[in-house]
């Protein structure tokens, strides 16, 4: 058992260091390494993903505390979509339990072609001016984070992996979209593992998070976010751009492989 607290603490730490500079929790990654590697079952894995973005948030969100985009229109924008999403998505995972293979086919169809995308479009510019967070339609920003808060509640996902690729898309600046995705997957994560706690009480299945683990992993992260935090404004915008783009396209082409197998 020690081991294992062990190495949830070294993936924690690992995974949250190198997502928390393009606005990324790293719970998404976590996801595979405890369902195959911590043998973490369903649908408890869901709890205890949220567990380790609640434990592991605060440490990016310290180091961005200065940065305006916390507390900006965007940020409020993605709350305000995420929260009632999450807690959505929440119900219907424990009563409902969709299984594993409906997601992984999602996230593929999703992040692979936006990683590729973004790749592609860092590589080789094209002239478009990017677009300022203001010309972003604001219901489609609530939709789309409605709909990313609601897949955040079934998996237990922040959804930073889902808002900061499609964002940066746009043409947003990794250095503002990153805070003010962590501060909504924080915030869902929290209202998340709340509606779990609640939820197991009118449910049989065993839906608690795996404290232990989830608290390493947490531990891990709060590190690592920290650290990754610190790194971002050494890292110029294209290589912040590409970083996202690899990210998520390794995301999407593991969770394909995943799904055919």
């Amino acid at each position: 058992m020690d081991w294992i607290l062990a190495a949830g603490l070294a993936a924690g730490l690992l995974i949250a260091t190198v997502t928390a500079p393009v606005g990324v929790s790293g719970a998404v990654f976590l996801l595979p390494v405890q369902l195959s590697v911590f043998g973490v079952p369903n649908p408890a894995i869901t709890p205890t993903n949220l567990l380790f973005n609640v434990v592991a948030g605060p440490g990016a969100l310290w180091r961005y505390r200065h940065h305006r985009a916390q507390h900006g229109d965007l940020t409020r924008r993605l709350v305000l979509g995420t929260l009632p999403g999450v807690v959505l998505g929440a119900v219907i995972r424990v009563f409902a339990l969709p299984g594993p293979d409906v997601f992984r086919l999602l996230i593929a169809v999703l992040l692979l072609p936006l990683g590729l995308w973004l790749c592609l479009r860092t590589l080789a510019p094209s002239h478009h001016r990017p677009l300022p967070s203001g010309e972003l339609p604001p219901r489609t920003l609530t939709g789309l984070a409605l709909a990313v808060g609601v897949i955040g509640g079934l998996y237990g996902i922040g959804g930073g992996s889902l808002l900061g690729p499609i964002l940066a898309g746009r043409g947003l600046p990794v250095a503002r979209v990153a805070p003010a995705a962590l501060a909504a997957t924080f915030t869902t994560s929290v209202v998340g593992a709340a509606a779990y706690a609640l939820l197991s009480l009118a449910s049989s299945a065993d839906v608690a998070p795996d404290w232990s683990l989830g608290l390493a992993c947490g531990t891990g992260g709060l590190i690592g976010g920290y650290l990754g935090a610190r790194l971002q404004p050494h890292l110029p915008e294209r290589a912040l751009r590409l970083l996202l783009g690899v990210l998520a396209a390794a995301l999407g082409a593991l969770y394909a492989a995943q799904t055919l197998h």
